[in-house]
């Protein structure tokens, strides 16, 4: 972990501050009564901390904060036990699928294929015919038993064609690359025996070459579209209240989790453009750290025009290419492997963004100073990621400090493992997927290829590489606090320890929520730590994660979520 606290020219404490003879406003916030955690190596930590305007005044002794008290102060009275820290930061998620993901069948609960045909049914049953039934979120691993019949581990479309002739369905993975289909869908596309399989993708067939419903990786664009198109037929007004509404939930649902910055990661120019209209109006509910998806043919010639650093009172930063998805999920057995899948050795896996389009990606992004934030789940697509911004580094030695990044980390040849370092590439991973993916991934695998090179977090940390995390929602839940949780336990569902080598300390756990992330958006001067002179961004919990027993971190809740100085979310018993 880089060494990335801030530093700060004046005093730090009021006590000081006196001393220095200068005065001081009263103070807007103050936040006193619990342990106030700064992650500044200056002041590590305090009982208090005084916020004015949107930036943190001081941190503190609760006497040396008190008398930062004034008539319009508004004081947050805490427990001893209560645990301040820097505003927390999700690292990688998708902010408008999040929101559209609690507009949609939550198929995350379910545990049979059963289970998800009947919610399903009763989605037809409320719906006109001809319209799309859309449900994300389902792992067929995490069933409790496989479907019959089955094709890969995998159902057919057969049962839930049955209780949906009328009506298209597209029911997407938990990992959003793959989504499976009824037999309407599938006529209304034109997909049979004869069409066939799409370059970095598969449409998967029974063994007389049948369409089974699945469509694995770049397969599900077909669907996709199919879906934008039936959506688009809506009125301008309804489209706009529908992001709207996207943009509100998603927001709502981080800042009860105590996220104050969201690193979108895949972004269209139109989404774009709608958060600088949100921006503008200043309804942008947190901050959101934005990476553009375009293929490089639409970035040549735009990205000047999308570059915006701390745009609309800082709620809004766009100078990052991704989440171009370089290859595909493990889950799905799309995940880019340099051998191949040990329970289905016919494929390695699939490159779905063809790589000369990364490559042409990185060199406009080193072109116009943009970061590359580029997925790469499996070993060869790592591999191919590293040698792709070496050879842009090699090009444009004259550019430094660039903090590029690879997505996700799953699966990293030990060989590939010091380049971190050596190119200052930023490993950003998901704890969580250590633990969900845990039960199943060595079945992928095999148990040697597994223990050598998967979720190698811990080892990450030892090569010298800033390692950022989040819960890639809506993949997994957004709760930063489980993830925490996970990174420093590994414990999975079934109590045991997922290459408990790989554990995170809880030190190192938190830096992948506040200063990694903070580096990781060139933003650490001014977030990451609570640093007078800093933005006022503060997340409150009810107990120290730091300290308390391990097993007892994911009782955990948020209290406050602040934001340049304001409490955008508070805790009301019964959330």
């Amino acid at each position: 972990m880089k060494n990335i606290f801030g530093v700060f020219g004046g005093c730090l404490l009021f006590a000081v501050l006196a001393a220095c003879g200068e005065e001081s406003a009263p103070a807007d916030l103050v936040i006193m009564g619990g342990r106030v955690l700064t992650l500044d190596e200056t002041v590590p930590e305090g009982q208090a901390i005084a916020v004015q305007g949107n930036t943190i005044l001081a941190v503190g002794t609760m006497e040396e904060v008190q008398r930062l008290v004034g008539g319009g102060t508004t004081v947050i009275e805490l427990s001893p036990e209560n645990l301040v820290l820097p505003g927390l930061i999700d690292a990688h998620g998708h902010y408008m699928s999040l929101g559209e993901s609690l507009m949609q069948l939550d198929l995350r609960s379910p545990r049979t294929w059963d289970e998800i045909v009947a919610l399903v049914e009763d989605a037809v049953a409320g719906a006109q015919p001809g319209d799309w039934i859309v449900g994300r979120g389902w792992h067929q691993d995490k069933w409790d038993f496989l479907p019959v019949p089955s094709v890969e581990g995998l159902p057919t479309h057969s049962s839930l064609s049955g209780v949906s002739p009328d009506n298209p369905v597209m029911l997407i993975h938990v990992s959003g690359h793959g989504a499976f289909v009824n037999g309407r869908a599938l006529e209304m596309m034109g997909i049979s025996s004869d069409t066939p399989d799409p370059e970095g993708g598969e449409f998967v067939r029974d063994s007389s070459g049948t369409p089974t419903g699945m469509l694995r990786e770049a397969a599900q664009d077909v669907a996709r579209a199919a879906v934008a198109e039936w959506e688009s037929s809506r009125s301008e007004a309804e489209i706009d209240a529908y992001r709207r509404r996207q943009v509100e939930l998603a927001g709502a649902n981080a800042l009860e989790n105590g996220i104050t910055e969201f690193h979108d990661m895949g972004a269209s120019f139109e989404t774009i453009d709608f958060f600088k209209g949100m921006a503008d109006e200043g309804t942008l509910p947190l901050r959101i750290y934005a990476h553009i998806e375009e293929p490089a043919e639409r970035l040549d010639g735009r990205l000047p025009d999308y570059r915006m650093v701390g745009y609309g009172d800082g709620f809004l930063t766009v100078r990052g290419i991704g989440e171009k998805v370089l290859d595909g999920a493990l889950g799905v057995h799309g995940g880019w492997l340099l051998e191949p899948y040990a329970d289905i050795p016919r494929t390695s896996g699939f490159n779905v963004t063809p790589v000369d389009d990364i490559r042409r990606s990185a060199e406009l992004a080193a072109e116009h100073g943009f970061q590359m934030a580029i997925q790469g789940i499996g070993d060869r697509a790592a591999r191919e990621l590293f040698d792709i911004y070496e050879k842009v580094f090699q090009a444009n030695q004259e550019l430094e400090d660039l903090r590029w990044r690879i997505e996700h980390c799953q699966i990293i040849h030990p060989d590939d493992m010091p380049r971190f370092e050596e190119l200052g590439v930023i490993a950003s991973i998901r704890g969580v997927f250590a633990t969900s993916d845990g039960p199943w991934v060595t079945s992928r695998l095999g148990e040697e290829r597994t223990r050598e090179r998967g979720y190698a977090y811990q080892s990450m940390f030892q090569s010298g590489a800033t390692v950022i995390n989040g819960t890639d929602p809506p993949v997994e839940d957004i709760n930063p606090i489980v993830n925490f949780y996970l990174s420093v336990s590994r414990v999975m569902e079934n109590g045991e320890v997922f290459l408990p080598d790989q554990r995170l300390t809880r030190e190192q756990a938190l830096a992948t929520y506040t200063v990694n992330p903070a580096f990781a958006a060139f933003e650490e001067d001014i977030k990451g730590t609570l640093t007078p002179g800093k933005l006022a961004d503060i997340t409150i919990l009810s107990r120290d994660i730091m300290t308390i027993p391990e097993a007892e971190i994911p009782n955990v809740d948020v209290l406050y979520t602040v934001i340049d100085g304001e409490v955008r979310y508070e805790y009301e018993a019964g959330d």
